[in-house]
């Protein structure tokens, strides 16, 4: 890739949240963004397209990222979409455990597997999984907690895999960030906003613009 290469990124569930708030960041940089996520963006861009898919369908998921490869062939995938599905161990679902297995994990690598035969060839890509501080253990988290540091464990394997092709894979796990997901399990004015803001050194909740800001670093050239 030189310098002059049009970027051409997926963002997985650029609905809505951090997801949107890359996208954005991402089309003002001058990329082509493709949102991958269950509903279109509700904000628009001559170089925005969006492919409506349910990431916990692996054929619906290996068909739209077959059909995005063809038609874009993007350099840059960023899997930020995310369930949480909490609960208490006594009360873990085995099918919720499936579910997220098939959004956090078997979808990157669906949609990475459909990247990669472009990226190689231009010897160029950037793949960045987005897991989270509920990796290293939360409350009610069981299957979330696993699938999301399941992410680490394959990112770390890719990136040994694919740093001799120029593709570099990385992972940014945020703490809690104020997005509808967030407020799903801790309502608007809970007191246990201000409880989270205060155990955090810089005594606030992270924004979707804080994260996308990182996300965006390992999606550069130059973060080689």
């Amino acid at each position: 890739m030189t310098n002059t290469t049009p970027r051409c990124a997926v963002v997985t569930g650029g609905s809505a949240g951090i997801g949107a708030e890359l996208c954005k960041q991402m089309l003002a940089d001058g990329y082509q963004v493709i949102s991958m996520a269950r509903r279109a963006p509700e904000f628009t861009h001559e170089r925005l397209h969006s492919v409506v898919v349910d990431l916990a369908d692996r054929a619906a998921t290996a068909q739209a990222a077959r059909e995005v490869a063809v038609r874009f062939a993007p350099d840059t995938l960023v899997h930020n979409a995310g369930v949480i599905l909490p609960a208490l161990l006594e009360e873990v679902r085995l099918e919720d455990l499936d579910t997220l297995v098939d959004i956090h994990l078997a979808a990157a690598i669906v949609l990475a597997q459909a990247m990669l035969p472009a990226m190689k060839a231009g010897r160029f890509g950037r793949i960045v999984l987005l897991s989270s501080r509920g990796a290293l253990g939360l409350a009610g988290r069981t299957s979330y907690g696993a699938t999301k540091s399941g992410m680490f464990g394959m990112a770390r394997t890719w990136a040994l895999e694919l740093a001799p092709h120029g593709i570099t894979v990385n992972v940014v796990a945020p703490g809690p960030v104020q997005t509808d997901m967030f407020h799903e399990i801790v309502p608007h004015g809970s007191p246990k906003v201000e409880a989270l803001a205060a155990s955090i050194p810089v005594k606030r909740l992270g924004q979707p613009a804080d994260v996308a800001h990182a996300v965006r670093f390992f999606t550069s050239a130059e973060a080689s």
